[in-house]
């Protein structure tokens, strides 16, 4: 029962990365660009735990940390980048 449930959570996060994806590529703005792109990292983050759980494994737990931080720092860029027209301060 549990491995039904955890296929159909996937099928469904399987989904949601599609329309994400479509979303980053035909995004009117690029603010709904990086929205979108920071929910994909989110929806990588918990497809691959959910994958820990039907495996029952903690083999992916780096990938986890390194996704995150990967998508956040990103995120953080492209924030910086959109305020200001640059990433680094030219001082």
């Amino acid at each position: 029962m549990f491995d039904t449930i955890l296929s159909i959570v996937l099928l469904m996060m399987s989904i949601s990365c599609l329309l994400c994806f479509i979303r980053a590529v035909l995004g009117p703005t690029m603010h709904d660009r990086i929205a979108a792109l920071d929910t994909l990292g989110l929806l990588l983050i918990g497809f691959v735990g959910v994958l820990m759980l039907m495996q029952n494994t903690q083999a992916y737990t780096e990938v986890v940390l390194v996704v995150g931080i990967l998508a956040f720092i990103g995120s953080i860029a492209m924030a910086k980048f959109l305020e200001r027209g640059e990433l680094f301060d030219s001082d």
